[in-house]
């Protein structure tokens, strides 16, 4: 079964691509970053898992960017 042709392109799927989407590298050490995001328990990495992989929407994770940067100015 394949995504839709519209929900496609908002998809990341490995620890790779969304280091490549939030970090702009896939280098091993961002990958680690990326897994250890879902593992946070204050406000974890919006995501979902695939079988055995993780998975992100860019649109959410631009939101939940988003509230970070809230976050941090309210601090």
């Amino acid at each position: 079964m394949t995504a839709p042709a519209s929900l496609a392109p908002d998809m990341l799927v490995g620890a790779a691509e969304i280091a490549r989407f939030i970090f702009n590298s896939d280098e091993f050490r961002f990958q680690r970053r990326v897994y250890y995001l879902v593992t946070s328990t204050k406000r974890p990495l919006p995501h979902f898992r695939i079988g055995a992989r993780i998975a992100a929407r860019r649109s959410t994770l631009m939101d939940w960017i988003a509230m970070q940067e809230g976050f941090a100015r309210a601090e």
